[in-house]
């Protein structure tokens, strides 16, 4: 199995309390990158991955470890705040892969992007897919709420990256309502580039055998029913809320403008 050092960035932008990914594109974010660490370590124990985070000031929660339980207690803890900064967020990751301790280690980045990227220019963004190709550093994006947005500029820095030949570097764009978690599950990012991981999928539930992972598969079983139990408690408000509704108040017509789900 390859040898892999992998760093998760996570998006914690405002636009992350968007609700058109349920509960929220934060929420969906955590299941998602729940499911990805998981995988990486169970694709081989001497897997480690970091985490950090894109929006505001970009920081390192947690450095590259095999302890998903410390990735995913800082992850549980990140509150939206600011814009996302791609491209600072990118170069954090770079330099903390260029210092892992695992030289074997194959180098990847894993991005969860759920903001708009107008500020991001295009061209400088070319040249940092230039200078992760050249270092040999691969990259999957998972572009999600602002999909369209950033469809065009992702595209771009994924095909610089992978070259005339190169498959290793992905984009996966995920529409809105969608759930993020069952989107990736049977993609490259967790199945592999081989397609190997298919072949599981459709011998166990969840695409992993318990008997050779039985805490992945834990894993995954819970995280579906959270986000199960989430999906039953947003259309129970929503039905609440559909009710409320039709008898319309001044208090409700006033406080129409702090919807949390609307866009800053």
């Amino acid at each position: 199995m390859v040898l892999e050092s992998t760093v998760v960035c996570v998006d914690n932008s405002e636009y992350m309390r968007n609700g058109d990914f349920i509960p929220t594109r934060l929420q969906a974010q955590q299941d998602a990158v729940d499911l990805v660490c998981h995988s990486k370590t169970s694709s081989n124990a001497e897997n480690n991955v970091g985490l950090i985070t894109i929006a505001s000031q970009p920081e390192v929660l947690v450095t590259l470890t095999t302890d998903i339980g410390r990735i995913m207690s800082r992850l549980h803890q990140v509150q939206p705040k600011g814009d996302a900064d791609f491209m600072t967020g990118i170069k954090i990751a770079q330099l903390a892969l260029r210092n892992r301790q695992g030289k074997n280690h194959k180098m990847r980045i894993i991005a969860f992007i759920g903001s708009p990227l107008y500020n991001v220019d295009e061209k400088e963004l070319i040249k940092l897919a230039k200078r992760l190709r050249k270092e040999k550093v691969n990259v999957d994006i998972v572009n999600f709420g602002e999909e369209e947005e950033n469809s065009k500029k992702l595209s771009a820095f994924i095909n610089t990256i992978n070259g005339r030949d190169g498959t290793s570097s992905h984009l996966f764009s995920v529409p809105a309502g969608t759930n993020l978690h069952d989107a990736l599950i049977s993609s490259a990012l967790i199945q592999g580039e081989d397609g190997s991981g298919a072949n599981a999928a459709s011998r166990f539930e969840f695409g992993v055998d318990p008997s050779e992972d039985p805490e992945l598969a834990l894993a995954l079983r819970i995280s579906i029913e959270e986000q199960r139990m989430r999906m039953e408690e947003q259309a129970r408000r929503e039905n609440e809320g559909g009710s409320s509704e039709q008898t319309p108040t001044n208090e409700g017509q006033s406080s129409s403008g702090n919807n949390p789900d609307s866009k800053p």
